[in-house]
């Protein structure tokens, strides 16, 4: 069983795109030049976190599937708004604008497109401030970048031996009809969006949380990598401990996008504080593994236990803990 779940889950799309951003890592290297002051800015996070005075400036950025732009344009909209502020709140922040570039091949398609943003826009009080449009292209496409600011960061690189892997997500959902999507945002008030996702920045500035990453389209286990490999440490990832919808199997719900999720390394004394924040608001806060003091991701289900990835043979985005 653990053997063709493994099979399935190296074979996704999702932690398959995300090898492409070796290509980045090789360009860039880890490190960047701050011109506005004397310190680097470490690469390969959720958002850069760019220092200032009182904290960070994080900003990021996503491209949308140009499958999903084009066949569901609405959602697609929708989806670009959330996943950059999902990647802000991952950090410890908190989002200030957006601004977006879309090409589409008809007026009809960027209407759509726009309504599902500004929906999006609306649903977590991020206002899209500018951006370029293109309404004469061969193709549909969409980016959009966010722009937000932290006190107290939570980083993919403070990961360490010892730790507690939590999972934080929603269960209050539905699956995507046609794509590996957990739907537990866009029927949702927008005042509880808001107040479930104002938790992270919450326990980033408390200092119960230095450490995760929100689980992207790699899923929970893709996500994981990437931790690791940013952080420079190994896990164990007990499947049989994550907690799923009952409307979906296992391997449906390790490769989806939860729409609300997040990867946590917490320091195992402040586990039990921090998990009251989530079940208050009826938020899944589970620990699902640990970390460990190698390179190596072991998953382990119903009795059985095997390696997935071993960071040193084999990285994943290139972004790597400094040797």
């Amino acid at each position: 069983m653990l053997e063709a779940l493994i099979a399935d889950l190296r074979a996704s799309l999702g932690i398959s795109f995300k090898q492409d951003i070796q290509v980045a890592a090789q360009a860039l290297g880890q490190w960047a030049k701050n011109t506005q002051a004397e310190e680097l800015i470490r690469l390969g996070d959720d958002c850069a976190a760019i220092p200032e005075v009182d904290g960070y400036l994080l900003f990021a950025a996503e491209g949308m599937w140009p499958l999903l732009v084009e066949t569901e344009p609405w959602f697609a909209g929708w989806c670009s708004v959330l996943v950059n502020v999902s990647d802000i709140y991952a950090m410890g922040g908190r989002p200030i604008a957006v601004v977006d570039a879309l090409w589409s091949q008809s007026a009809k398609q960027a209407e759509e497109v726009w309504t599902g943003m500004m929906a999006a826009s609306n649903a977590f009080n991020v206002p899209i401030v500018g951006g370029h449009t293109n309404g004469h292209s061969p193709y549909d496409a969409l980016a959009v970048s966010i722009l937000g600011r932290a006190k107290s960061l939570i980083t993919s690189f403070n990961a360490q031996p010892g730790d507690t892997l939590l999972l934080v997500t929603n269960l209050q959902g539905k699956p995507h009809p046609h794509h590996p999507f957990w739907d537990a945002a866009t029927d949702a008030d927008p005042k509880r969006l808001q107040g479930d996702l104002a938790l992270l920045p919450q326990l980033a500035e408390a200092g119960l949380c230095d450490a995760g990453k929100d689980v992207s389209m790699g899923g929970i286990v893709g996500t994981t990598l990437m931790l690791l490999e940013a952080s420079g440490c190994g896990a164990v990832l007990h499947l049989d401990q994550v907690p799923q919808p009952s409307t979906v199997s296992l391997t449906q719900w390790l490769l989806s996008f939860p729409s609300y999720g997040f990867l946590l390394a917490v320091r195992p004394e402040y586990v039990n504080a921090i998990q009251p924040y989530f079940a208050q608001r009826d938020l899944v806060c589970a620990a699902i593994g640990h970390i460990e003091p190698n390179s190596q991701l072991r998953l382990t289900y119903q009795g059985d236990s095997q390696i997935f990835w071993n960071l040193a043979t084999h990285g994943l985005t290139g972004f790597r803990a400094l040797s």
